[in-house]
């Protein structure tokens, strides 16, 4: 089967039409609005309610808030969080603390920011922070260990200070324990 075409006209064979079309949607873009952004000059602002990536945070001590309980990763599904628990039990660094996770780590890779861990911490060691950058060269540095955690996951204010000796507190008081 043979099909037949229409013959160019002689506007067609110039190709004029095509290349004035062209332009004109060139032109119209290049005076819209921008929609690029220039990261990481630009940020976006991240609405509430957002889930970022998980760290551990630290009390007002400078101390590990983690007790190692578990929970966080036993909740997890895709099981990007592990944990080994005791570290050193009754030091000094660690105050009151029952047991201080010997390691812990958040695989980011695997990570799916749910937010089950931040919601199942009893001891609100884990928060999500509005982080939506994270980047790596390799496997390994998405990774994050328990200093890195703590590093991005910084100090967090408690109005209930839950592991404070005696004496700090009747110091802070001016009484005499």
């Amino acid at each position: 089967m043979i099909v037949k075409r229409d013959k160019l006209t002689f506007w067609e064979r110039l190709y004029l039409p095509a290349i004035i079309g062209g332009f004109k949607v060139t032109l119209r873009h290049f005076f819209n609005k921008k929609v690029t952004m220039q990261y990481p000059e630009e940020k976006w602002v991240v609405p509430p309610g957002y889930r970022g990536a998980p760290y551990l945070v630290k009390d007002q001590a400078d101390r590990t808030k983690c007790v190692s309980c578990q929970l966080c990763e036993f909740v997890c599904p895709p099981k990007a969080i592990r944990i080994t628990p005791p570290g050193p039990q009754g030091s000094p660094e660690v105050g009151n603390v029952e047991k201080a996770p010997k390691e812990f780590e958040i695989n980011m890779l695997r990570c799916i920011f749910c937010g089950f861990c931040q919601e199942v911490c009893p001891e609100e060691a884990i928060f999500l922070m509005k982080d939506y950058s994270l980047t790596g060269t390799s496997r390994g540095e998405m990774i994050y260990n328990k200093e890195k955690l703590l590093s991005l996951g910084g100090v967090h204010q408690d109005k209930i200070q839950k592991w404070k000796h005696k004496a700090e507190e009747a110091k802070e008081q001016g009484v005499a324990p």
